[in-house]
């Protein structure tokens, strides 16, 4: 028995824990609170400087931000590892999308001066940093050991 994902209620915040039985029988589960639908797609999060604190700083589980913009060409070419990782890690890491030319205060707090860069967060503290395209290998090596 594999242990349960935590998803995040996206209307009141509570965190459930989702069995994986339940997501293998294509059951869509609810928030133990509020009765909310519960996210389970597997697609990572689009994050904006006003939804950072939210989808971020208060995720129950380390945060793969992906930081880049649709003009980048690297950017680009790590989208697709990245969809991997939101669909092979859902419910042990957070994978979640930010713009740089859209949301710039995010981008400055971080110190991000080039792109693409990856993040690995945890309680909205940053533990690693990935800058450039990287092997899927290199990106899942380091999300272990933040979700250890």
């Amino acid at each position: 028995m594999s242990d349960p994902q935590l998803i995040r209620c996206p209307s009141c915040g509570a965190t459930n824990r989702v069995p994986p039985e339940k997501i293998a029988q294509k059951l869509q589960p609810v928030c133990g609170r509020c009765k909310t639908a519960l996210a389970i797609d597997g697609k990572p999060v689009t994050v904006t400087d006003a939804t950072f604190a939210a989808e971020v700083e208060r995720s129950p589980v380390p945060v793969l931000l992906d930081m880049w913009a649709p003009w980048c060409g690297p950017c680009r070419m790590v989208a697709p590892v990245i969809e991997e990782l939101a669909a092979e890690m859902a419910g042990r890491v957070r994978v979640a999308k930010l713009n740089v030319d859209e949301n710039p205060a995010t981008a400055t707090r971080f110190r991000v001066q080039s792109i693409p860069t990856l993040l690995v967060l945890k309680g909205g503290r940053e533990l690693d940093r990935l800058i450039g395209v990287q092997p899927k290998a290199a990106i899942v090596q380091r999300l272990e050991r933040a979700a250890a």
